[in-house]
């Protein structure tokens, strides 16, 4: 049966949240199988699914295999994920079989295929595709519904998948893991600050892909290569319709010295001109002292260095005053002492003159 608008627009709106353990467990057994290779993993995932929000807290590995050459051949053992829900029931009731999972990192011919066998277990199950080697900032995970499409044309259905949002989000218990891995691979010497700048930096990035896509999609659509979706551009247009007017305030006549500018959208695209006015002027600030500062330690070390120099000189001098000091009371002390022999030899000679006459 077809689904509506209604139904899709229902789909679109769940919010699919996906614990760390089930990154953890994808990458885990990525590694182990399809490492350094261009294969995917498949694999199950365990929850719950109210209808509104989707909780993918768990998943197990399940032998799958593909031709490279031909995407519609394909193996996945349904009898091991029968057994392996049974004993994953005796562990945890509460977690379902709520859809199923692949490395992607993007999706394939044969997707619709797997879904299909996975309905066997759940009337409508979920697809989270798990890049295990993003190469983009964001989130790694893309999660899909299957939905019947109507076309305009008012040709006959086909299935396809429809893009919902998701995050990551960790429960209390798991957050005390996630904090201890993030321990090891954080730098503690990295303040709060870079933290904080290195945060909004990756937010910024994601940011810029998603507008990336949006354009993108939209080019394709106007060039003929994608046929249009109302619900899709139903949606832009509601996020295009929330964006505040932010631009530049016309400043109008002032009648006594009151500023009659338009009122309305210009009064936030004001408030915001100002705000970020006082958030430069403290960056200004801030760098501007921050300079001086710099240039006073500069100063203050170059005239340490110098009183160093000069008192290093100070002491070389005074050092060879000593040493000529002490030359000079050597030279005299050896003088005295010649003088002194002289006079010996001398009262010696004249004794021996006296002997010899008395002899």
């Amino acid at each position: 049966m077809p689904a509506t608008t209604a139904e899709a627009l229902s789909l679109v709106t769940r919010t699919v949240s996906v614990a760390p353990l089930v990154l953890l467990s994808v990458a885990d057994h990525y590694g182990r199988t399809a490492k350094g290779t261009k294969k995917r993993v498949v694999g199950v995932l365990l929850g719950q699914n109210d209808g509104k929000d989707v909780r993918v807290s768990n998943s197990f590995a399940v032998p799958f295999e593909e031709d490279d050459k031909d995407p519609s051949v394909w193996f996945l053992d349904h009898n091991f994920v029968e057994s392996m829900n049974d004993m994953f029931k005796k562990i945890n009731a509460r977690e379902k079989l709520i859809g199923w999972y692949h490395s992607g990192p993007k999706l394939r011919a044969a997707d619709l295929e797997i879904n299909e066998l996975f309905k066997r277990y759940t009337p409508n199950p979920l697809l989270v595709i798990i890049d295990v080697q993003p190469k983009e900032v964001g989130v790694p995970t893309d999660a899909y519904f299957a939905v019947e499409e109507i076309k305009d044309d008012g040709t006959t259905t086909s299935k396809t998948f429809v893009h919902t949002p998701s995050i990551i989000e960790a429960e209390e218990a798991e957050e005390i893991g996630v904090e201890h891995l993030l321990r090891d691979i954080r730098d503690v010497a990295v303040g709060t600050l870079s933290t904080r700048i290195t945060s909004q930096l990756q937010s910024l990035q994601g940011l810029h892909l998603r507008l990336r896509d949006i354009g993108q999609y939209l080019q394709k659509v106007l060039d003929g290569e994608l046929p249009v979706n109302h619900a899709i551009l139903g949606n832009l247009q509601d996020v295009f319709n929330l964006l505040p007017n932010l631009a530049t305030p016309k400043s109008g006549p002032q009648v006594n010295g009151a500023d009659t500018s338009q009122t309305g959208d210009s009064d936030l695209a004001r408030a915001m001109s100002i705000k970020t006015n006082d958030q430069l002027m403290a960056i200004y600030l801030s760098s501007l002292i921050r300079a001086i500062t710099a240039f006073h330690d500069l100063i203050d070390n170059k005239i340490q260095n110098r009183q160093q120099q000069e008192e290093k000189e100070s002491k070389k001098e005074e050092v060879k005053d000593e040493k000529n000091s002490a030359v000079a009371n050597n030279n005299n002390n050896k003088k005295k002492a010649g003088g002194a022999d002289n006079g010996d030899s001398k009262e010696d000679e004249s004794t021996k003159d006296k002997v010899k006459r008395k002899g």
